[in-house]
């Protein structure tokens, strides 16, 4: 009941600001379309840049919706709005409040990538998105719902989520097998960055969009990333209410 709840106030508050929600899903994703796909005319792996980009913005759109669907709005409620510490006394079991916000996060993120495959649609590309693709960026989506999470807990300031966005979702946006292949960048680096949840989940977009398969590694490392940071969240929540 408790995670229902959660949706619930999840879905009131996306109609409440769906124009605006809409328009921030679409303004990014556009203008690297444009500036990248359209204003740079190359080509990469053999084919057009646009088949390699696409993919890229899906997962990017997918990360920064369900990051930003949770960041600052339980930043505030935390830390002003004392939501938090209401829900602690409520009867609601915490991790239901957790689960709740975490899928409410990748639903957001879910929306993002709808939104995505309405604005290149009249491009033709080929491309197809099937439901491996779609699972895909559902886990994608949880993963940085549970980061955004985290962090949301973690900070100590309204100030901190823009902060946040800035150190962890901008640099990943732009090295993560999005824009470029991580295969171009230094020994070391380069597997450091392989590592990391956006470039596991654009190289998995791709490799599906284009009807190639798979490998299991590279969901489980999502997995590892939802696992590891939701225990965080849990932690904290539980710790802060014994306190």
């Amino acid at each position: 009941m408790g995670i229902i709840t959660v949706l619930w106030e999840k879905w009131i508050e996306f109609k409440r600001d769906f124009y605006k929600i809409t328009l921030a899903a679409m303004i990014t994703p556009v203008m690297y379309l444009v500036i990248f796909g359209i204003g740079v005319q190359t080509s990469s792996h053999g084919e057009p840049y646009l088949n390699y980009l696409i993919p890229g913005i899906v997962a990017i759109s997918t990360m920064t919706g369900s990051f930003g669907a949770i960041t600052q709005n339980m930043s505030v409620q935390r830390l002003y709005e004392k939501a938090l510490d209401q829900v602690m006394i409520s009867p609601t079991p915490l991790w239901q409040f957790i689960l709740g916000q975490i899928i409410g996060g990748s639903l957001r993120g879910m929306y993002s990538a709808v939104i995505i495959m309405l604005l290149v649609t009249p491009i033709h590309t080929g491309l197809t998105f099937g439901p491996m693709a779609w699972f895909v960026m559902f886990l994608n989506g949880t993963v940085f719902a549970t980061i955004g999470l985290t962090l949301s807990f973690l900070a100590k300031t309204y100030a901190d989520a823009p902060k946040y966005n800035a150190y962890i979702i901008v640099p990943m946006s732009f090295l993560c097998n999005t824009f470029f292949s991580v295969e171009q960048m230094p020994n070391g680096f380069r597997q450091v960055v392989a590592l990391l949840p956006l470039s596991q989940a654009s190289g998995m977009i791709r490799a599906l969009s284009h009807g190639e398969g798979i490998g299991i590694s590279g969901i489980i490392i999502l997995l590892v990333y939802i696992v590891v940071f939701s225990s965080m969240s849990v932690g904290f929540i539980y710790k802060k209410k014994n306190l």
